[in-house]
């Protein structure tokens, strides 16, 4: 039966998961906890791909509790129920491990219905969320677990993960491939910190590769086409950008606030990166150079006018006028 090389390929010990040493390398908090074997309720929040199932599913095999899997996505108050209805039997003699993914998308109602269970320790839960878990996760259940964050993986930690990769889909092909210079460094950096997605993007290009030959740098470029950019209108992304975006700005950065100006209006959020940018002219840089708000009230007015992707012209003008300004405290 097939099986994605992503699931093939995930780690059974926490050694040599990619990335997380701030939470998993030596020393580390849940490193530590794992180490134990006194596993508390935990939710896991972060981006997709950086390894928070992986690590659940460790925890499931270090501990000597039965395991559970729920996906709040597609689960409902009978799944719960009849998990609940296993406890205190010999199908679960020591416990209750509920791996709960996507948490955020189970109600109040749903989330509280575990909240007994788990006071009194039948249930262990490992929830996971990509959502911030202090706005998506009841009070209820926030205050009987402890929340361990994910960060995106860096390029150089999924190096690592893409050779893997790489060995594995020779393996299975017989017909070795070689890969050419720069094309792991490529899938590496333009996966945004997503090992799931760099994973797919090798196993793309080797069904993709034919019988034999070379895997050329246009053709990993071809699978990728563009880099995973985390953004969304209402999340932690959002903002994170637009806080970039004001840093850059008020301490006179002009690569950086480009950057994250261009990120902005990749993700087609034209309102936000105008707003931005008047408040910086009127509030950062202010009677330091009062003539700087007409000048970038005319630029948002133009690029308001002409839309994207037009827009970025004047707006780039903008952003970097405001970095080069003095600042008004």
């Amino acid at each position: 039966m097939y099986k994605p090389l992503a699931d093939e390929i995930r780690p059974d010990s926490l050694d040599d998961v990619v990335g997380q040493k701030h939470i998993l390398g030596s020393g580390g908090m849940l490193r530590r906890i794992v180490e134990s074997g006194q596993i508390p309720n935990m939710i896991f929040y972060g981006p997709s791909g950086t390894g928070k199932t992986t690590v659940a599913r460790i925890i499931a095999q270090r501990t000597n509790r039965s395991l559970r899997k729920l996906n709040a996505t597609t689960a409902g108050i009978a799944d719960i129920k009849q998990i609940i209805a296993e406890l205190d039997t010999m199908l679960t003699p020591g416990g209750v491990l509920l791996y709960l993914d996507e948490i955020q998308y189970f109600n109040k109602k749903q989330q509280q219905s575990l909240l007994e269970f788990i006071e009194d320790g039948r249930i262990t839960l490992i929830a996971s969320t990509t959502e911030n878990p202090y706005f998506c996760v009841f009070n209820a259940i926030l205050s009987r677990s402890t929340v361990f964050e994910f960060k995106p993986v860096n390029a150089r930690d999924v190096e690592g993960a893409v050779l893997r990769a790489v060995d594995i889909m020779n393996a299975r092909r017989g017909t070795p491939l070689t890969l050419a210079d720069g094309v792991v460094r490529h899938i590496s950096t333009s996966c945004g910190g997503d090992v799931r997605k760099a994973m797919n993007s090798v196993e793309l290009l080797f069904s993709a590769a034919g019988e034999g030959g070379v895997i050329t740098l246009d053709d990993a470029k071809a699978i990728t086409q563009r880099s995973a950019m985390r953004y969304d209108r209402d999340g932690d992304d959002h903002y994170d950008i637009l806080s970039a975006l004001m840093k850059s700005l008020r301490g006179s950065d002009p690569d950086a606030a480009v950057h994250y100006l261009a990120r902005l209006l990749e993700a087609g959020d034209l309102a936000s990166a105008c707003r931005r940018l008047m408040v910086c002219a009127c509030e950062d840089v202010g009677l330091a150079y009062p003539m700087i708000i007409p000048i970038v009230k005319a630029a948002v007015d133009a690029a308001m006018m002409v839309g994207l992707p037009e827009a970025r012209i004047p707006l780039a003008d903008a952003v970097i006028l405001v970095c080069n300004s003095p600042k008004s405290n």
